[in-house]
């Protein structure tokens, strides 16, 4: 059976800021966005680093939601850059250290991920050599040596890919 394709649906335009109350808005929202952002990717960080794995994966859907937001306002914002620039001196200025220093907390989380997910694959590519060992017949060859097992005396591994 085929489905018929469907197109991905662009993204809304966000709603230009008009005036100097909503930027004041847009740029408190982004504040408060980056917080509870940044709040959740370090305790993500900190469950991953403490091999809590399916702790950290009940934080993604929250992740998720909150990054679609940030993202939307940070466009509206970039949108409207000059209205903010002009409305609110120095806020563009802030609200760009900030995100470096979130940038900079982002970039930590993605190297213990990275890390963890290294590890995992060390030990299934372990657990996949050490089954296909025992199952191995252990035989000398014509010259002596001990026979390797063919690539293809491997069993199948099954790993669930949810975590």
């Amino acid at each position: 059976m085929t489905l018929p394709f469907r197109a991905a649906t662009p993204a809304p335009q966000p709603a230009p800021i008009k005036n100097a109350e909503e930027a004041e808005r847009a740029v408190a929202r982004l504040n408060t966005l980056m917080d509870r952002l940044a709040a959740l990717v370090t305790e993500e960080t900190a469950r991953v680093r403490s091999g809590q794995l399916r702790a950290a994966v009940e934080l993604d859907e929250e992740k998720v939601e909150l990054a679609r937001a940030f993202a939307a306002e940070s466009e509206r914002l970039r949108a409207s850059a000059t209205m903010v620039a002009a409305s609110l001196p120095g806020a563009l200025e802030r609200l760009e250290a900030r995100h470096e220093s979130f940038r900079s907390l982002l970039q930590t989380n993605l190297t213990v991920l990275a890390t963890a997910h290294a590890v995992s694959e060390g030990i299934i590519r372990g657990v996949s050599g050490e089954l296909a060992r025992k199952q191995a017949p252990s035989t000398y060859g014509a010259n002596g040596r001990a026979n390797q097992p063919p690539p293809s005396a491997a069993q199948p591994l099954s790993v669930s890919r949810s975590l």
